[in-house]
């Protein structure tokens, strides 16, 4: 039996930004009090510059999209996101300007892509490659966008599925990796292949991860990341990164459709768990009725049964409006716009949905995976604190406390800079943001990282009470065994050794015979505080006897 395939759709203008938050980890060399993004700066050969954006830059470059986006967030997010302005001062330690440093690369042009061998190769326009730093916050995330026309709609569903892989989960039988691209190059403006994936070196990525207990970064990412390199690969690099979230980077992605109502509900379910495209349609066996593969769920009816209610926003999704039939679809790491390609609101890149998508979305979706991998740093520093503490070597202990410390202070930097319950207040952005931070679990994440790092900083307090507290044990026994002396000698101001008139030699000797004898009677009393502590402990219960005080003294000097 021959099966038909359906008449593909085509996505008339396709939209991908991949970000991926990475951890950066301390620095070694004497320069480590220098800022990351001023090292990546000056680092002899580097391809990165720092972005002069319009709210930084020439007055008349200023737009009116530029006012919509920086209306849209809440007075405290833009100061995160803008700064307090050249007019305000530089107080603090950002000087007045925004707490997030963009650094971009210009040499990279499009995207060659073959998502599986069999393949055509697929082309994509790069749009721009930026890296994102933060002041006072370890993490930067690597924001690549790319674009292209006339894309068919299976195409886009596994470019969003296979693209943003920072390696390879696995291998077939014939040792292609699996859900990643089978090949993908950056290619510069002359047409030449800059970097390609090596997915396929399979033996690579296993002798990697056996030998440093890693995965491996693949090949075409490492080389978009230089002159930072991943921290398992050792060396002297100065500026090292590691993986902080899963391998899978979080995507955005627009598709401006012709008619987005002929979706089936399975394409969108696709779309907004990026599950990728449907396998294609095979014969039936005999004896039993066909079913297009093309409109077959990706999962399971009961798992899919509230997808409209957890995973959409269609508040646009209507006939009405200045973009009619727009739906957003969000599961956490990603989020999907789609909408029609003939809406003049929705393809505008200053006004529209389009723009938006660019500036004002893309900055929910980033600010969101910037926290949970800000929170997830603080985990891991915890757990890396507690792996190199000795209690026996005063040494570690002392870095444990620093770490724990420095932990503390970061991350009430963290809640007072960077964490938001809300970034706006217009319905659209919110209702954006709580869809990506309940996906998240931001708030459950948040808790639980500031229960523990409190209960790390309360350890810390309590040992110091502790440490105090026998400190005044101490010095109480030392108090009390030199009043007993002060007392006895002191008394009606008696001087048991008239040498006032001797020589001085004499006199020289006695001071310090009697200080040596002080400091043995008081290193006596502080090596024997303890039990001279449980001593006095002893006398001062009223509720005893003298013979039994004496009695429970020897018993205690036995154990």
């Amino acid at each position: 039996m021959q099966v038909q395939t359906p008449v593909q759709m085509q996505v008339r203008h396709f939209r991908q930004q991949l970000f991926w938050p990475l951890q950066l980890m301390p620095r070694r060399d004497p320069l480590a009090d220098q800022r990351p993004w001023e090292a990546v700066l000056t680092t002899p050969g580097s391809p990165w510059r720092e972005v002069v954006d319009e709210y930084t830059g020439d007055p008349e470059d200023f737009h009116e999209r530029h006012y919509q986006e920086f209306v849209t967030f809440l007075p405290q997010v833009q100061r995160f996101l803008y700064g307090e302005g050249a007019t305000r001062g530089a107080a603090g330690r950002t000087g007045g300007s925004s707490s997030m440093r963009v650094l971009r690369r210009e040499d990279l042009k499009q995207v060659r892509l073959r998502l599986r061998t069999e393949d055509v190769p697929v082309l994509l326009e790069v749009e721009h490659v930026d890296l994102c730093f933060f002041h006072d916050l370890d993490v930067v995330v690597l924001n690549l966008e790319v674009h292209a026309a006339d894309l068919p709609l299976d195409v886009a569903q596994e470019l969003l599925y296979r693209f943003g892989r920072g390696y390879p989960p696995g291998w077939d039988d014939q040792g292609r990796g699996l859900h990643c691209a089978a090949m993908v190059e950056w290619i510069g403006a002359d047409g030449q292949v800059l970097a390609a994936s090596d997915a396929g070196d399979r033996e690579v990525f296993l002798a990697f991860v056996a030998a440093h207990r890693s995965p491996r970064i693949a090949a075409h990412w490492r080389w978009l990341m230089q002159p930072l390199q991943p921290d398992a690969e050792g060396g002297d690099a100065p500026l090292r990164y590691r993986q902080i979230e899963y391998h899978r980077m979080p995507v955005m992605a627009y598709l401006a459709l012709d008619e987005p109502r002929e979706l089936s509900r399975p394409d969108y379910v696709r779309l907004g768990l990026v599950s990728g495209a449907a396998a294609p349609a095979q014969a039936a066996p005999a004896g039993h009725a066909q079913r297009p593969q093309m409109d077959a769920l990706p999962f399971g009816d009961r798992h899919l049964s509230d997808f409209e209610q957890h995973h959409c926003y269609d508040r646009f999704w209507c006939d009405g409006g200045a973009a009619p039939h727009t739906r957003y679809l969000c599961c956490g790491h990603a989020l999907v716009v789609v909408g029609r390609a003939d809406s003049a609101f929705f393809t505008d890149r200053e006004r529209g949905v389009l723009a938006q998508f660019r500036h004002q979305h893309q900055l929910i979706f980033l600010i969101a995976h910037v926290q949970k991998a800000a929170m997830l740093m603080f985990s891991d520093r915890l757990v890396v604190a507690l792996d190199t503490l000795e209690i026996a070597q005063a040494s570690s202990v002392k870095r444990f406390k620093r770490a724990v410390r420095g932990n503390f202070e970061n991350f009430l930097r963290f809640t007072h800079r960077y964490w938001f319950h809300d970034l706006a207040e217009q319905a659209q952005a919110r209702a954006l943001y709580r869809l990506c931070a309940d996906h998240l679990g931001l708030e459950l994440l948040y808790r639980e990282v500031r229960e523990r790092v409190a209960e790390m900083n309360g350890y810390l307090d309590t040992d110091s009470l502790r440490r105090q507290a026998n400190t005044v044990v101490r010095l109480t026994v030392v108090t009390i065994a030199g009043l007993i002396g002060t007392l006895s000698t002191g008394f009606l101001g008696m001087n048991l050794l008239a040498e006032a008139d001797a020589s001085w030699a004499r006199r020289l000797s006695l001071f310090g015979l009697t200080v040596v004898a002080s400091l043995l009677l008081t290193g006596l009393c502080v090596v024997y505080s303890k039990r001279l502590s449980d001593l006095l402990d002893l006398l001062s219960d009223e509720r005893l006897a003298l013979s039994d005080k004496w009695s429970s003294w020897r018993q205690h000097d036995d154990r």
